[in-house]
């Protein structure tokens, strides 16, 4: 039995400039010393489901005399996900956590109503080479949780669902997929596929969640007939079932998204918020100092940007 089961693609399947809403290029940043291809938010689309923010660290090597030094700086009304493929990290937030994440682990560090955390490459990599490549995706929180208290949840590699059949390769990072679940804890309707695809293979992407996208890794993704290339996000139609086919050398995914929140958001720097007054809130704390400090790292902090 097929280990994704359900019919085959027919031939007819709507084109891809039918199925696919949007095609987004990321933007390049530098954040910490770290160059990062940043695909959401854009001035097109804010939001995949709860997903207010994409970012594509890496793959990157460091040189002896580089870190990653992301220096403490503040959070509200979002979870933060850190995924990793390569390299280590060590997270400090306000509630006293430290932990080093490493690839294929989870860290979903949920901010409520303030959290201030940096991430910083670990001692003992500073001063040799180091690579590094990841995603971080900020997943913005329903009303009812903007104001919760904040809290970290660390989840091992070990613990999330892996599957390998049929071409196929991938792990479940967050939600439902296909009849595993992941056990990472969310406060809304949320899906986050790590997957590979080998050479001249297909992966279904059902119709079930209101809003779905893919960010390409690696390789070439192939919809309805038409190839995209690494590096690229597609926002997919909603109602439509997809079906991903990988190009000659394969294609590595993550596929994302869920139920749409229901209520604007509003972004700036590092806050998230369905009320603008909130956020200026949120500035003025920042800036008089009134959110907690990083136990461990309390020397540096990033400041309030200006405008």
């Amino acid at each position: 039995m097929s280990f994704f089961p359900g019919p085959d693609p027919l031939a007819g399947d709507a084109p891809a400039c039918d199925a696919i809403e949007q095609l987004i290029i990321p933007r390049t940043s530098d954040i910490g010393g770290l160059q990062v291809r940043r695909a959401l938010p854009t001035a097109r689309r804010r939001l995949v489901g709860p997903f207010i923010f994409f970012d594509r660290m890496g793959p990157a090597l460091l040189r002896a005399d580089q870190a990653l030094d992301v220096r403490p700086h503040p959070h509200i009304g979002l979870s933060t996900v850190t995924y990793l493929f390569d390299g280590e990290i060590k997270h400090r937030d306000s509630l006293g956590t430290e932990m080093v994440i490493r690839p294929g682990d989870i860290n979903l560090m949920t901010a409520g109503r303030g959290i201030v955390h940096s991430e910083r490459s670990p001692e003992k990599l500073r001063g040799k080479p180091q690579s590094i490549s990841g995603l971080q995706t900020w997943l913005a929180l329903p009303d009812r949780q903007e104001e919760m208290d904040p809290v970290f949840a660390h989840t091992e590699k070990r613990d999330l669902p892996f599957f390998r059949q049929d071409g196929l390769e991938g792990r479940v990072v967050i939600g439902a997929f296909e009849g595993m679940a992941s056990p990472v804890p969310v406060f809304s309707d949320t899906v986050y596929v790590d997957l590979k695809i080998e050479p001249g293979r297909s992966a279904p992407f059902a119709a079930q969640w209101e809003e779905r996208a893919l960010y390409i890794l690696e390789g070439e993704a192939i919809i309805a007939g038409d190839h995209f290339a690494a590096d690229q996000l597609l926002v997919f139609r909603a109602g439509d079932a997809i079906t991903v086919s990988a190009g000659p050398l394969g294609c590595h995914i993550m596929l994302f998204g869920g139920a749409a929140l229901g209520s604007a958001r509003y972004i700036w720097w590092n806050f998230v918020s369905s009320s603008k007054e909130r956020i200026e809130q949120a500035k003025q704390e920042w800036r008089s100092g009134r959110f907690d400090i990083v136990p461990g790292d309390e020397e540096e902090f990033i400041p309030l940007p200006a405008g």
